[in-house]
């Protein structure tokens, strides 16, 4: 009996330091250890002219895959605050320079990778969903509500889903209706991208963390403004006032977030317009503050102008060479590679070089920045710097303005690596520095003209493949003026053949009357 009872004591003495280890090692009461949620990343970008012939392809998107994703993220390294509030399962995420329209092939493939890589880590409670939202695809008249879909039949209604988009890109209700959370950038040129970027993350794990879920309402606006970025850039009004509106408005009791997308103008499809967006939990603040934030965009459409003066690309020319000011910056608008162009419209060069005043070297020195050409490329590596050569480059996508151009000079520098140029070459024909590329790229920093041996600042005229100056180049000028160039990006949306846009649609149909900018209230994503 003694032995019994002592055998007794000895499991009760264990049980009792059993249930005490296991107390001290729970949840704090501050939470320390709560268990982490489970978050997504995934997202396809690139902004698509369909008055480009170009077709894009799946390798332009280079795309990250898994742990490479996070190094797109400054807010999200190794020891950043939002890499240790979830549990992370980042899987395919394409971003490519704008371009032509995406090959269904390219599209279905991006997406079935993405599709089986969020498969391997279910269930998810959150996924941030970082897209452009102009993407167009052959066949597909909403890729990013379709994709967002997709995804949505993979992951489940519970999920909650944060969107971060570019204010250039197109809200369908579809694309609304699978978001809980949505959000585009607030300045163009786009300074506050990764702002933005952390913003919708930020959202979408202060939901997670705070247990409230998916904001109760989503209230949705289309604008029916179709008009080019560099008429709504935020450096000037009205946009700069208009934008101004967003943040206080975003800030609103009731409300997560508040967005205004401007849309993107170089694709004919019916999506495309101006869309106002807010979520949050008051039906009335959200509903009000979209209202609000609708009819201040629709107020000042009439006050929209391009950002620099424009002209014909002979009169920016005759300015330039006659300005005392450098360097004097002309932007050759309508093949802009970072809005869509093909990128190798030659007309522009074809025009400049038949100027007397830079067929000799001692002319206005004139960078000219830039034109594909994988053959010329080819050639001058073969002649070598210092050498010869003559080849023609350009025109091998878009030749509808001009053939391809032939460029005999001076081979002044190659250079290997670039991670979208692939090979840069620098041709000094006359006093123009013409840079040649095995792949197209846009050249937007001072490095991407100083690695070359070129230099912007004191050239007397440089030439870009740019609508407006990006923050590098606008600090750089002496002087500015923008050409109405033709290609598949043309700033003279008169001259382009719009057949599937809504109608009526500002500035094509200016008598129109005032839409009716109600806020709808599109169903939370478990409704859809």
């Amino acid at each position: 009996m003694h032995s019994f009872n002592s055998k007794v004591a000895s499991l009760f003495t264990l049980g009792l330091l059993w249930v005490l280890l296991v107390a001290c090692s729970g949840p704090a009461n501050d939470g320390s250890t709560k268990k982490l949620p489970r978050v997504a990343i995934a997202g396809i970008a690139i902004e698509s002219s369909t008055f480009s012939p170009a077709v894009t392809e799946e390798d332009a998107f280079q795309a990250r895959v898994g742990e490479e994703i996070f190094s797109y993220y400054p807010f999200m390294a190794q020891d950043s605050a939002n890499r240790n509030r979830a549990e992370w399962f980042p899987t395919f995420r394409g971003h490519a320079i704008p371009g032509g329209i995406v090959s269904r092939e390219a599209y279905e493939s991006m997406v079935g990778k993405t599709l089986d890589m969020l498969r391997e880590n279910l269930p998810y409670d959150g996924l941030f969903f970082d897209i452009h939202g102009a993407m167009s695809v052959q066949g597909i008249d909403d890729p990013e509500g379709d994709l967002i879909t997709r995804i949505r039949e993979v992951v489940g209604k519970e999920t909650i889903i944060s969107t971060s988009m570019d204010l250039h890109g197109n809200v369908t209700r579809e694309l609304a209706g699978h978001s809980d959370i949505i959000t585009c950038y607030r300045m163009a040129p786009h300074e506050d991208a990764l702002e933005s970027k952390k913003r919708a993350m930020d959202n979408l794990l202060d939901r997670l963390e705070s247990g409230k879920g998916k904001p109760a309402y989503k209230a949705w606006i289309p604008v029916p403004i179709l008009l080019p970025g560099e008429k709504t850039s935020t450096r000037v009004d009205p946009g700069k006032s208009l934008y101004a509106k967003v943040y206080p408005a975003a800030e609103r009791d009731g409300v997560i977030d508040a967005a205004i997308w401007i849309g993107y103008a170089w694709a004919d499809e019916p999506r495309n317009q101006g869309v106002v967006m807010v979520t949050g939990d008051d039906k009335d603040a959200v509903t009000a503050t979209a209202e609000e934030l609708a009819e201040a965009f629709w107020a000042v459409r009439n006050e929209f102008d391009f950002i620099a003066p424009t002209t014909t690309l002979q009169e920016a020319l005759d300015k330039a060479v006659k300005s005392d000011k450098k360097p004097f910056m002309i932007s050759d608008m309508g093949d802009n590679p970072t809005a869509g162009g093909a990128g190798d419209v030659t007309w522009t060069m074809h025009e400049i070089l038949k100027r007397p005043e830079f067929k000799d070297e001692s002319g206005p020195t004139l960078i000219y920045a830039s034109l594909p050409g994988p053959e010329f490329v080819e050639a001058a590596i073969k002649a070598g710097v210092g050498n010869r050569v003559s080849a023609k480059a350009g025109a091998a996508v878009d030749d509808r303005f001009a053939p391809p151009i032939l460029l005999e000079g001076t081979v002044m520098a190659i250079e290997h690596g670039d991670r979208n140029a692939e090979t840069e070459v620098v041709v000094k024909v006359g006093s123009a520095h013409v840079i040649v590329t095995k792949k197209r790229k846009p050249y937007h920093r001072e490095s991407d003209f100083t690695r070359l041996g070129l230099n912007p600042r004191e050239a007397d005229i440089v030439v870009v493949k740019i609508g407006y100056l990006v923050p590098e180049l606008y600090d750089m000028r002496a002087d500015w003026i923008m050409a109405l160039t033709p290609g598949g990006v043309d700033q003279d949306l008169d001259r382009l053949e719009y057949k599937r846009i809504n109608r009526p649609m500002f500035p094509f149909d200016r008598e129109m009357a005032d839409p009716d900018l109600r806020a709808v209230l599109i169903p939370l994503s478990h409704e859809m």
